[in-house]
């Protein structure tokens, strides 16, 4: 596979560039999931440094540089005492790595790693109505354009597909990884139909053409399914 042969240059790139300073570098998001999707997928790649001040990142970047030309995201970067730290802050992006992960080089930086729950219900709450709300930004941006609603939907869905498992780690139920499974996992405990998420799916794995989808009573059902999410995880919370 050529973006595994890139993977791996990555690493050695990020090796000879910073030597000894170089902890730890782990694969996670969609790829290291087993979910990745060419079309709509990055190699997502987080990098665990002993320091971290200017001079470090000076040497790092050429490798990282080497890396966003290839069209993949920078590496997010961090000294281990700061992903410690970080925990509270960042408890669904860090639960997930933790779930899913590959470590490329170095240390297994998030085995037994402690990420505090007490603010994870917030943040939960918070990203679920961010996302509500630039969902219908995006809309009003393209009412009656049915390629760029169903690209909205499709770039999308990844995201909401996040937030539905940590709401069911909210709300105190299974939360599997697979999106499908998520999705209909949360329908069946908040009763909303789930078929618009699957339909979206289908598109973005490659099982339905773009033409077969009857994007505006689609994109009704998925509104107002994400709706239904936002509303009943606040109403729990704070009835």
């Amino acid at each position: 596979m050529e973006k595994e042969k890139e993977l791996n240059q990555l690493v050695e790139k990020l090796k000879a560039a910073a030597g000894a300073n170089l902890k730890a570098v782990v694969l996670y998001g969609s790829a290291a999931a087993g979910e990745f999707q060419r079309k709509y997928s990055d190699f997502n790649v987080l990098c665990v440094v002993e320091r971290l001040g200017a001079a470090e990142m000076e040497q790092l970047n050429p490798a990282v540089t080497w890396w966003v030309r290839r069209r993949q995201p920078p590496p997010m970067v961090f000294t281990l005492e700061e992903l410690r730290r970080s925990a509270d802050v960042f408890a669904i992006e860090l639960l997930d790595i933790q779930a899913s992960h590959r470590v490329l080089y170095g240390e297994d930086v998030f085995a037994g790693m402690e990420i505090p729950m007490k603010l994870h219900r917030v943040q939960v709450e918070r990203e679920l109505r961010t996302q509500l709300v630039r969902l219908r930004e995006h809309y009003l941006a393209t009412p009656r354009n049915t390629k760029k609603l169903l690209r909205l939907m499709t770039a999308s869905i990844s995201t909401f597909a996040t937030l539905f498992r940590h709401a069911l780690i909210t709300l105190g139920e299974q939360a599997p990884q697979p999106k499908r499974e998520v999705v209909d996992r949360l329908a069946s405990v908040l009763g909303f139909d789930a078929a618009a998420f699957h339909t979206v799916l289908d598109v973005r794995e490659g099982k339905k053409r773009e033409k077969e989808v009857d994007v505006a009573p689609t994109f009704r059902a998925y509104l107002e399914g994400v709706v239904r999410v936002v509303e009943e995880v606040d109403r729990r919370f704070h009835p």
